[in-house]
């Protein structure tokens, strides 16, 4: 893989659209949200080297700022729970397979051209769970040779259900050793199969246990009401999707203060308008399809249904796949145009409950001083109208600015 790292930099760096930065950044907006659902007023943040020094109300005769941001309004930047970067189309229009013929070179910038399109759209950090090669694009953005969000990798997940709970233990401490942030479980059949529960309680104990151990958290891909029980049960971190979650379990959730990554539509709608590139290929066959077109309303349903859950941790994640990345505010709007979610919550959830739930609460997700200075701004405020994530006009991720379109 080490040619297609020099063929990524070498290409991407030349691309980069980050501003050069001075040892100060003063940035004025006239209207801030801080992620935690309060609103500021006239503002100025300064920021040196990656981090938020201060943030100060704006005065007449005060520092000028080197980014105006106008009507614009400031924000944290935004958290994706769940995207797969290393998914694409591969040269013949396809859903990318490891037998396609693609190259390692071409796999790598497509996914470097995935994460660019992310934080363009501005998410400065993304859990991208499920592919080894997700190792490599964490640290060469993390180097700053390649511009894209934060990345929380899983490397490959659990899946295999066969592996006694003494062989699970091992395979989570293995991963750890390979440099995973996180632990992927599969505990049930995707959507196109039905979700139902694939992982026993004792697997679940014994992964959930193992990386707790090992100070790492879980994320459970988890469909039927049996399997985001048996997760809960087991104390894993966070439950994926959970288009079959019943009231019972969503309480079970609750009381445990287990975290819900449901999704709303972007996932399912994207598998649908590029179902000709999918076709054919594993499950993505017409019962598969048929499946998901049953799972929209499903989907929520369930999402409205966690919303009436008192204490539920209801996180923003997307599923992001290929033809999705870039898209991933859609969720969002989603949420509050057909989940019922207020706008305000829908923001706190992709930010400090987002970062929180990364167990990066102290470091992202709010505007305070001494957080990374992962800054972005929309045009109209999110808190009103939530469709203004869609159109970001700047964005700032650990004190480096990639995007500034001021009115």
């Amino acid at each position: 893989m080490n040619r297609a790292r020099i063929v990524c930099a070498s290409i991407l760096l030349l691309a980069q659209s980050a501003v050069a930065q001075s040892p100060m950044i003063v940035i004025h907006a006239k209207s801030a949200l801080d992620g935690t659902g309060k609103s500021l007023g006239d503002v100025l943040i300064f920021v040196e080297g990656t981090k938020i020094s201060r943030i100060e109300p704006a005065r007449a005769g005060a520092r000028r700022a080197d980014y105006e941001l106008g009507s614009l309004v400031l924000m944290p930047g935004l958290i994706d729970g769940h995207s797969h970067l290393a998914w694409y189309f591969n040269r013949k229009g396809r859903l990318h397979t490891s037998d396609d013929g693609d190259t390692p070179e071409q796999s790598m910038l497509s996914a470097a051209a995935n994460a660019y399109a992310t934080l363009m759209a501005g998410f400065t950090t993304v859990q991208s769970p499920g592919s080894p090669e997700d190792k490599d694009l964490r640290d060469w953005i993390a180097s700053g040779g390649v511009p894209g969000p934060r990345i929380l990798t899983s490397l490959e997940p659990i899946t295999d259900t066969r592996p006694s709970p003494d062989s699970m233990r091992a395979i989570v401490r293995q991963r750890k050793s390979q440099g995973a942030d996180i632990i992927k479980i599969f505990a049930s059949k995707s959507i196109r199969e039905g979700g139902a529960a694939t992982m026993s309680a004792e697997q679940l104990n014994a992964l959930c246990g193992e990386a707790k151990a090992q100070r790492m958290r879980t994320l459970v891909h988890a469909h039927s009401a049996e399997s985001m029980q048996r997760a809960t049960r087991a104390g894993c971190t966070q439950i994926e999707h959970g288009v079959f979650a019943t009231d019972e379990v969503l309480n079970e959730m609750a009381k445990n203060g287990t975290y819900f990554d449901p999704q709303c539509s972007l996932v399912f709608d994207n598998y649908l308008s590029n179902r000709a590139k999918y076709e054919g290929i594993g499950n993505y066959n017409a019962e598969g399809f048929a499946a998901m077109e049953r799972a929209i309303p499903l989907a929520e349903a369930a999402f409205r249904k966690a919303m009436l859950i008192p204490g539920l941790k209801v996180v923003f994640g997307t599923d992001a796949v290929a033809g999705a990345h870039g898209r991933n505010a859609e969720d969002l709007v989603c949420r509050v145009v057909k989940g019922r979610q207020s706008p305000s919550l829908a923001i706190v959830s992709a930010t400090s409950l987002g970062a929180e739930a990364l167990g990066l609460g102290d470091r992202i997700g709010s505007l305070k001083p001494g957080y990374e200075a992962d800054l972005i701004a929309v045009e109209g405020d999110p808190s009103r109208d939530i469709t203004a994530v869609r159109r970001v006009r700047f964005v700032m991720k650990g004190g480096r600015v990639y995007r500034y379109n001021p009115l």
